[in-house]
């Protein structure tokens, strides 16, 4: 299992890096493994099955998405988490984070449940962005 989650990690990262990303949940490119990869300034992490077993404060803050490329908006965020997970070697760990770093942790695992930043807006900001989104699928032809 070790080098096959090397590989997929590796190819997670080079996939973020291309699309100029701070994290990528496996979801996001079409896999089911509960993994996601962060790295805020050059410090990469695999987190794997992770976690989040504690969260303190609030702050709101601009979001964006590899997956919706282009839309932002402000999402509710804890300030410090910590999370528990599996590294790619397969060993526990537990990460405290905070400011850029705990809000990455959260968007990401987010990703491994099946939810997007824009599942944090308000209706009438889903609507108008889907009213968007359709407008520029449209015109894309």
């Amino acid at each position: 299992m070790t080098d096959e989650l090397r590989r997929l990690t590796d190819d997670m990262f080079e996939t973020m890096y291309a699309a100029k990303g701070i994290g990528l949940a496996a979801p996001q490119i079409g896999r089911t493994e509960r993994i996601a990869v962060v790295d805020i300034e050059n410090s990469p992490i695999v987190i794997v099955n992770p976690e989040i077993i504690l969260t303190e404060g609030s702050a709101r803050g601009e979001e964006g998405c590899l997956s919706i490329p282009e839309v932002f908006g402000d999402v509710d965020r804890a300030l410090n988490v910590t999370v528990r997970a599996l590294d790619r070697d397969g060993q526990p760990f537990e990460l405290e984070a905070d400011g850029m770093l705990a809000v990455c942790i959260q968007h990401e695992t987010e990703h491994l449940e099946g939810k997007v930043f824009v599942d944090h807006l308000s209706a009438l900001k889903r609507q108008r962005l889907a009213a968007r989104l359709r407008k520029r699928q449209r015109l894309a032809g």
